[in-house]
């Protein structure tokens, strides 16, 4: 593929600086780039780099104002970052492999439907009932079990498993080793301290253009339904336990961790290695810091960080007050040094 600076602007609706000419075939990071690359130059720490990048061209802030000489061709954008998103999505698009029809060998099950631009790698299981929709691609060595819908446009890589019943949207990616729908944690001792198992009948929803990364697993309810909102994204290594349910357009890190039946609101962003206690509620537009512990609910609009998490200015002054603990200790020696001298005296 190979496109001009300026078919790249006239794209995405940007102003080009510089020699529209300069053809673009490939994307780089911008200390890397070199003269028939594309880059971008979002954060402020790295503007040193545009003026010794050899790439073509960078997308930058349409208000972006160079203190030196820049070389390459820039192309302004009201939104460098998310203008690389969506030209690398399209790239991708393009590049990517699109594999039609059943290999085999594979199990597909009596009475199923099977569109004809839908793919189903070899190795893979489709269960009896199952739903798939347009376009669907099903990796090999994946499972869908009984029941199971899959809406227009997803796609399940290698090894993903869904369970039996479980409800997958539109435009769906769950990427390698993605378990959806396993049993809940459930358990219930007796008398005598014995655990037994409680069944788990409910089933996962996820709704539409959902992102689910590599090994992370999304428990099935015990009654009713795990439900992941649309448009969310989870990393890889996620744990969602059963009955939780996550808003539309939240973000997770990797490793993060949800016990049962806790609500998280949309439009969060939780960063790596945060624990939810169970049974709590998040509200809406929260931004949770790395490895935080969340053992209570959180309203709205909050930004928390720590374990057990508070406010994140409440927490940087806790931090630095934990940094001076050795100088106030030296201070509380001296101090006490000072005060057995004044009775001695």
């Amino acid at each position: 593929m190979e496109f001009t600076a300026a078919q790249i602007a006239a794209f995405v609706d940007g102003a080009i600086d510089g020699d529209g000419n300069v053809r673009i075939t490939n994307f780089a990071k911008i200390e890397e780039a070199g003269p028939s690359d594309l880059t971008f130059l979002a954060n402020p720490k790295y503007t040193h780099f545009i003026y010794s990048t050899d790439a073509g061209a960078v997308l930058v802030h349409a208000d972006f104002e160079a203190e030196h000489p820049v070389k390459a061709t820039l192309i302004r954008v009201a939104d460098p970052y998310s203008t690389l998103s969506q030209l690398m999505t399209v790239a991708a698009q393009a590049m990517a492999p699109q594999p039609v029809g059943v290999e085999e060998p594979s199990h597909v099950a009596e009475g199923v439907e099977v569109p004809e631009d839908a793919y189903i790698g070899a190795f893979a299981y489709v269960g009896k009932g199952v739903t798939l929709g347009k376009g669907v691609k099903i990796y090999p060595q994946a499972y869908v079990g009984d029941g199971c819908v899959i809406g227009d446009g997803t796609v399940l890589y290698p090894g993903v498993k869904v369970y039996h019943g479980c409800r997958i949207g539109a435009r769906c990616v769950l990427h390698s080793g993605a378990v959806i729908g396993a049993d809940g944690f459930g358990f219930a001792p007796d008398a005598e301290g014995r655990y037994h198992k409680i069944p788990q009948l409910g089933i996962v929803v996820i709704e539409d253009d959902v992102e689910v990364g590599a090994n992370t697993t999304i428990d099935r309810a015990t009654m009713g339904q795990t439900v992941v909102g649309r448009g969310t994204k989870l990393d890889n290594l996620i744990q969602l336990a059963h009955n939780t349910t996550v808003g539309e357009d939240t973000v997770m890190a990797a490793q993060v961790g949800v016990a049962g039946s806790t609500q998280i609101g949309s439009h969060c962003m939780v960063g790596g290695q945060v624990g939810f206690a169970g049974h709590i509620h998040v509200g809406d537009n929260v931004q949770i810091g790395a490895q935080s512990g969340i053992a209570h609910g959180v309203e709205s609009n909050q930004r928390i960080m720590g374990s057990p998490a508070v406010d994140a200015r409440q927490f940087m002054r806790q931090a630095a007050l934990i940094n001076r603990l050795p100088q106030f200790a030296d201070q509380l020696r001296e101090l006490s040094r000072s005060a057995k001298s004044d009775k001695t005296n």
